[in-house]
């Protein structure tokens, strides 16, 4: 159980995975998707369709913010947009296949960039990182 669990483990933990993935985030190369086009092709993989106000409030950013973010996408292919049947002068954004592969594309690098940056941690990090994973798997079963 997560009580076993004494709190000020509990904040080493965090702080030490803060701290790791703050560093493995800074090392990691340039390329691949931004995090605001990520953030927006996720929100659609994930939840279908969506309007622009639906995926900002969703991932808690201003409509604005996400404008030259979504007209890029669609401008390249990874977005459709269609009227929306309920409100003809709203739009809804969809995943397109293309998208689907950028996803998948994107992940895959994210996973190999990932694995060789976990093969260069030190022991002390691989132990912050065994006890976050297991912290959190303890915690999702709550």
């Amino acid at each position: 159980m997560a009580n076993d669990i004494p709190p000020e483990l509990v904040a080493q933990i965090r702080r030490g995975a803060t701290r790791l993935a703050r560093r493995l985030r800074a090392e990691r190369p340039a390329g691949g998707l931004s995090l605001n086009k990520l953030a927006v092709l996720s929100h659609l993989h994930r939840n279908g369709p969506s309007t622009p106000g639906e995926i900002a409030a969703a991932e808690r950013q201003q409509p604005q913010s996400l404008t030259r973010v979504i007209a890029d996408l669609e401008q390249t292919g990874l977005i459709t947009r269609d009227r929306d049947d309920r409100d003809r002068r709203q739009y809804v954004l969809a995943l397109s296949p293309a998208g689907r592969n950028a996803l998948a594309v994107d992940a895959a690098g994210r996973d190999r960039w990932l694995a060789d940056a976990l093969r260069d941690l030190n022991e002390t990090e691989r132990q912050v990182l065994r006890l976050a994973a297991a912290l959190m798997e303890e915690l999702a079963e709550l």
